[in-house]
């Protein structure tokens, strides 16, 4: 293994050589910084032209400005890194310009990889467990065309109707009995499309998802939940067991008690925790006091399901862990959402839901309010870059699984007698997820490097626009930084791929 990642890393490092040569060729052949002083009609516009081919070297021969830029891009190797000066940011450092488009553009994809690789995965999954059906028929249609649509008119609709519209109605909450039935019938279908079965059994689901979804949103009416929304500790409860359960039945299946009795034993114990908390997080509103406590909720459930676990300790670890980090997350977010009257009253008046930029300026208020005004910032391009992302994680989980199902050691395993689940999760998902690893490694490197399109419409200050800020006004060092941590990502995770492939299939040798 070490021997593995030792020679890719010396690939990679003369990957990224050869191609910071060529990009860095290529931006000084065809860019010019001095284009802005040429058509200046300043009276010192010959001395300020001179002080820029001074500053930036422009008299020496682009080889070997090259040179000069790698031996401080070098010094990054140890941690001193020396990209030069943007003269288009009034001679900014290209590490500091770098580091807060960065720190934008991962805010701002992070969540967006995060839902559509579980979306994505989990509805690929459920297509392919249920191909021809209506359901595979439904979504196969829906994703195409998402997937066909422009991103930019995607973001368009969004600020449209997921921020004017939807703002308006937050301002004056009134969720009408028309509204509650047809949400209700679409609950319906769409609960009686994924579960399936004989026609008794679809109308069954069909029945109680309507029901159900109605008498929510009724509740949600008479509760006035949209002017105060809260989680409170029933739904608290209520979130914690259907994840103890379904994480088990995905995980392990619900016949292994010992998981089950683990995850839901974490569960209890982040109730009875929930109103101490509420003080600690009245008196300790500090970001490292919560990185703390999802670093102590991932240890309070490997510790449960070791202790729990017997011979499948491994398993209920893991699935303890799991069913912990979404009750703590739970309660994190059931506080933040009782600050909303208060952010309410903070914000301009054009809505909760934000349209441009990543905060709102000069708020005032503890980290729970900058919590909340990050998500309401963050909602919709995170939206709008996840909706493209699950129509393509769809489409290649249901090719992939079908592939995998259709192979004879899928068929000995139905033959042995074990469970569909057992056959499903064990031995067709993993080899299933071996191209899908290879994608999303790549998706994240390229997510990284800024999407423009979206960083445009919401106003966002990224990596994208950086990098065609600094193609527009010839500022090849800008142009430079931007390689520099996009080149470095896409490599570095092309080499975590290579790695996974190893882990999901053993047959696979890293060697």
């Amino acid at each position: 293994m070490l021997t593995f990642i030792l020679r890719r890393l010396g690939a990679i490092l003369l990957v990224l050589l050869v191609a910071s040569f060529v990009v860095y060729t290529l931006s000084s052949i065809g860019t010019d910084p001095l284009n802005d002083l040429k058509g200046s009609s300043a009276a010192n516009r010959q001395e300020l032209i001179d002080q820029r081919i001074e500053k930036l070297h422009l008299d020496v021969p682009v080889v070997l400005r090259y040179f000069t830029w790698l031996g401080g891009a070098s010094k990054c190797l140890i941690g001193q890194c020396d990209l030069g000066i943007a003269f288009s940011r009034s001679d900014q450092q290209v590490t500091a310009a770098v580091s807060a488009a960065a720190n934008s553009t991962i805010q701002l994809v992070t969540a967006a990889t995060i839902i559509a690789i579980i979306a994505g995965l989990t509805i690929g999954i459920l297509t392919a467990l249920r191909q021809y059906s209506g359901f595979d028929y439904t979504v196969t249609f829906l994703t195409f065309i998402v997937y066909s649509l422009p991103i930019f008119w995607i973001a368009v609709l969004l600020k449209e109707f997921g921020a004017i519209r939807f703002n308006e109605f937050l301002a004056d909450p009134n969720i009408s009995i028309w509204a509650m039935l047809i949400t209700g019938l679409i609950s319906g279908f769409v609960f009686m499309s994924i579960l399936g079965g004989n026609a008794k059994k679809r109308l069954v689901t069909f029945g109680t998802a309507f029901v159900a979804t109605a008498a929510l949103m009724a509740l949600l009416q008479i509760t006035d939940w949209f002017a105060r929304p809260q989680i409170t500790i029933i739904g608290v409860i209520i979130t914690g067991l259907a994840a103890a359960i379904g994480v088990t039945a995905i995980s392990t299946g619900l016949a292994n008690r010992r998981t089950l009795y683990a995850s839901l034993v974490v569960v209890a114990i982040w109730i009875a925790l929930y109103q101490p908390l509420q003080y600690l997080f009245f008196y300790v509103p500090q970001g490292w006091m919560l990185i703390i406590m999802y670093v102590v909720a991932i240890a309070l459930g490997i510790g449960v399901g070791l202790l729990m676990g017997g011979d499948g300790r491994k398993e209920a670890a893991r699935t303890a862990a799991i069913v912990s980090f979404i009750t703590f997350f739970t309660i994190v977010v059931d506080r933040v959402m009782l600050v909303y009257p208060d952010y309410l009253k903070k914000i301009p008046q054009s809505g909760v839901i934000a349209t441009i930029g990543s905060q709102t300026p000069n708020l005032s208020g503890d980290m729970w309010f900058q919590l909340l005004d990050g998500f309401a910032h963050l909602l919709l391009p995170t939206i709008a870059l996840a909706l493209v992302s699950i129509a393509a994680y769809t489409r290649y989980a249901r090719s992939s699984l079908l592939e995998v199902m259709n192979q004879d050691y899928v068929r000995t395993a139905r033959a042995k007698g074990l469970s569909e689940r057992t056959v499903v999760v064990r031995h067709a998902l993993r080899n299933a997820l071996i191209p899908i690893a290879t994608i999303v490694a790549f998706d994240i490197g390229a997510l990284i490097g800024g999407a423009v399109i979206t960083e445009t419409i919401f106003a966002w200050k990224g990596m994208g626009s950086l990098f065609v800020s600094g193609l527009e006004k010839g500022d090849v060092n800008l142009v430079m930084g931007f390689f520099v941590v996009t080149g470095v990502l896409a490599v570095v995770f092309n080499l975590i791929a290579d790695l996974l492939y190893s882990a999901l299939d053993p047959r696979i040798r890293v060697s």
